[in-house]
C-alpha cells in the first residue's frame, strides 16, 4: 500500500504546481490593460476607456479620426482584439485592426480594413499583406453577420509558414510561405499592433462614391480583449526562431480540416474581390496566387 507523506512531498507539489503556472503564462499570457500594453499614436481625446477600461471607445468627427499602437514590437504569434464596428451609415469610414513594421521602404504589414456602408448593406472586410515593401494584395469579404450589433473576434496568426486571418473562428484568407520560390514573405521585422478609425471616402466605400455623411457623426467603434501571444522586441533573440513557440507547432502550420471546410465556404460565398483574379490590374497571374507554386 502506498504511503502519503504530505511534509516529504509538498515541496515537490509546489515546484510541479509553480512549472504548471510559469509555462501558462509564458504560453498563454496576454496584456493586462490597455495602459499597460497600448499608446494612443494620435488625437487621445478621440479615444476614450469605458467599462472600467475593459472596452476602447474610438471616435472619428469632422476634427479627427485616432489611433492607438501596441508598446513593443513581436516577431511572429497570434494576435487577436474583439471590435464593435460603427452601426448605421458609416458610409467612408475605415475601422482598422492591423500590424505593421514602422519602416518606410521596406515595410511589412498584415491588414484588417473594415469598410463602412450604406446601411442596410453588408460590412466589407478588406485584408491586404506588404512583404519587404510590396503591398497591393487586397481582398474583399462581405461579413455574413452585422458586425456593429455585438463584438467579435478577429485574429492574425503569422508564423514561419502560413499567415491565416480570422473573423471568430473561420478562416477568411491564407497566405503561404513561398519564399523558396522567390516570393516575399514577411519574416525579417519585428512588427507592431495598431488600431484606428479615420475617413477615407475618397475610396473605402464603393470606390468613393459613397461619401461620408457626417449628420451622422460622431461615429464610434470599440475594441475590447486584447490578445498577443508572440516574440516581444527587444528580447531574446532566440524566441523567434524557436521551434517550440506554441504558434509554430505542427496544429498550426497549415488549416486543419474543420477550418478548411469554412475556409472554402467563405470563399465561395463571400469574397467580393481577390487581387489574384483582377486581370486588369494583374494581367500576368502574381506568383503566389498560381497553385501549386
Amino acid at each position: 500500500m502506498a504511503i502519503f507523506y504530505p511534509c516529504r512531498n509538498a515541496g515537490v507539489y509546489f515546484l510541479l504546481l509553480l512549472w504548471v503556472l510559469v509555462s501558462s503564462v509564458c504560453v498563454w499570457g496576454r496584456p493586462a490593460t490597455f495602459l499597460q500594453d497600448f499608446r494612443v499614436t494620435w488625437s487621445e481625446s478621440h479615444i476614450k476607456q469605458i467599462d472600467q477600461g475593459k472596452t476602447i471607445q474610438l471616435t472619428l468627427d469632422r476634427s479627427s479620426g485616432c489611433g492607438f499602437a501596441s508598446k513593443v514590437k513581436y516577431m511572429f504569434g497570434r494576435v487577436s482584439m474583439k471590435l464593435k464596428l460603427i452601426p448605421g451609415d458609416s458610409a467612408g469610414t475605415v475601422t482598422a485592426f492591423y500590424m505593421n513594421s514602422d519602416t518606410d521602404s521596406v515595410r511589412d504589414e498584415l491588414d484588417f480594413e473594415f469598410l463602412g456602408n450604406r446601411s442596410g448593406q453588408p460590412y466589407t472586410v478588406q485584408t491586404n499583406i506588404y512583404a519587404h515593401g510590396k503591398g497591393d494584395r487586397e481582398q474583399r469579404v462581405n461579413l455574413w453577420f452585422d458586425p456593429a450589433k455585438d463584438f467579435h473576434t478577429y485574429t492574425i496568426m503569422w508564423n514561419h509558414y502560413h499567415i491565416v486571418f480570422y473573423v471568430d473562428d473561420f478562416p477568411i484568407r491564407e497566405y503561404k510561405n513561398k519564399q523558396g520560390k522567390g516570393i516575399p514573405y514577411p519574416k525579417m521585422q519585428a512588427m507592431g499592433v495598431y488600431s484606428t478609425l479615420w475617413e477615407a471616402d475618397n475610396w473605402a466605400t464603393r470606390g468613393g462614391l459613397e461619401k461620408i455623411d457626417w449628420s451622422k457623426a460622431p461615429f464610434y467603434a470599440y475594441y475590447k480583449d486584447f490578445d498577443i501571444e508572440g516574440c516581444a522586441v527587444p528580447g531574446p533573440v532566440s524566441c523567434a526562431s524557436n521551434p517550440k513557440n506554441w504558434w509554430e507547432g505542427a496544429a498550426y502550420q497549415g488549416l486543419n480540416a474543420i477550418e478548411n471546410r469554412r475556409y472554402k465556404w467563405v470563399r465561395m460565398n463571400h469574397v467580393i474581390y481577390d487581387y489574384c483574379q483582377d486581370k486588369s490590374r494583374y494581367p500576368v497571374t502574381p506568383p503566389e496566387c498560381i497553385a501549386g507554386i
